[in-house]
C-alpha cells in the first residue's frame, strides 16, 4: 500500500495508467472478474479508497476516492479485442509488480506504454513469425482434417486453404474489419479455395477438408471466457461475450455452407 501524498494532476495521471492496464487486459481476452481485480487492487496500492469498478467486453467505468475525499471516475471504451494470453500473462506481471511496489506517476506510465508497444509490437510481427503462423494453420488444419477421416491428400490441401484463411484473417485485422463479418468473409473464401484445391485433385473430400479449416475459427477460447465470467457472478459481461462467440461461430458456419452448397458439394 503506497502512503505517498500526490498531487491532483499525479493523481489523474495514476488512474489513466491503471485503467490503460485494464483496457489492455480487456483488448487481450482477460475474463472480467480478473479485469476488475487488477483494477481494484492497483488502486488500493496507490492510496484510493471506495473503489468501484464495472466493465463488460467494451468498456470499463472505475470510479475512486482519492485521500482527500475528492471523488474521481475515468471511462475506457474497448473497440477490438482478441486473444492473446502471453500478454494478459506480462501485464498481471506488471500489475503484481506495481501492488509490492508503487512507481512514481511518471515511471508508471513509462511503464504501461511501453508494455503496451511491446504487445502491439508482438502482435504486428513480421518474418519468422509470419512464417510460424502460416506453419501453424497448416499444420492445425491438416491434423483436425485427417483426425476427422480424411486422407494424406485432404491432409495437404487443408494445409493449403488454411494457410489462405490466415492470409485472409491477417488482412482484415489489418484493415481493422468487423470480426464477425471477417469471420463469415474469411470462411467463404476458404471455402472456395477448398472446392478449387479438390477439383484440382490435390484434396479429395470437401468436407474434411473444411472441418479442418474450421476449427481454426471457431471461437473456444472466448467461449471458455464467457463461461468463466458467468461462474464468477459477471453474468452480464459473460452473456455479451457468450452472444458474441455464437454470432462468429454461426458467421464461420454460414461462410462455409453457403458456399459449398451453391457450388453443389455434399456437406
Amino acid at each position: 500500500m503506497s502512503c505517498k501524498e500526490y498531487t491532483s494532476t499525479e493523481y489523474d495521471q495514476i488512474l489513466t495508467s491503471i485503467l490503460d492496464i485494464g483496457g489492455l487486459l480487456l483488448k487481450n481476452g482477460a475474463e472480467i472478474s480478473r479485469i476488475e481485480d487488477t483494477i481494484e487492487r492497483l488502486s488500493r496500492a496507490y492510496g484510493f479508497h471506495e473503489i468501484n469498478v464495472f466493465s463488460i467486453t467494451s468498456s470499463i467505468v472505475v470510479t475512486v476516492e482519492r485521500p482527500n475525499g475528492r471523488t474521481e471516475t475515468q471511462t475506457r471504451r474497448i473497440h477490438d479485442r482478441s486473444t492473446n494470453l502471453g500478454a494478459v500473462e506480462s501485464l498481471n506481471a506488471l500489475s503484481r509488480k506495481l501492488c509490492e511496489a508503487p512507481s512514481d506517476p511518471d515511471e508508471l506510465a513509462s511503464e504501461v506504454d511501453a508494455l503496451a508497444a511491446q504487445i502491439r509490437e508482438r502482435h504486428e510481427r513480421r518474418g519468422i513469425g509470419r512464417l510460424l503462423d502460416w506453419f501453424i494453420y497448416a499444420l492445425v488444419s491438416s491434423s483436425f482434417a485427417v483426425f476427422f477421416g480424411g486422407d494424406f491428400y485432404d491432409g495437404a490441401a487443408a494445409a493449403l486453404s488454411g494457410i489462405f484463411l490466415c492470409l485472409v484473417l491477417k488482412a482484415g485485422a489489418k484493415l481493422k474489419v468487423n470480426s464477425l463479418l471477417i469471420s463469415l468473409i474469411g470462411s467463404a473464401f476458404t471455402a472456395l479455395a477448398v472446392v478449387l484445391l479438390v477439383r484440382l485433385g490435390i484434396g479429395h473430400h470437401a468436407d474434411k477438408i473444411c472441418i479442418g479449416n474450421i476449427m481454426l475459427v471457431i471461437p473456444g477460447v472466448q467461449l471458455m471466457t464467457a463461461l468463466r465470467d458467468m461462474i464468477n457472478g459477471d453474468v452480464l459481461a459473460g452473456t455479451l461475450n457468450l452472444l458474441e462467440s455464437v454470432l462468429k461461430a454461426t458467421a464461420v458456419a454460414m461462410g462455409f455452407a453457403v458456399v459449398l452448397i451453391t457450388l453443389g458439394v455434399p456437406v
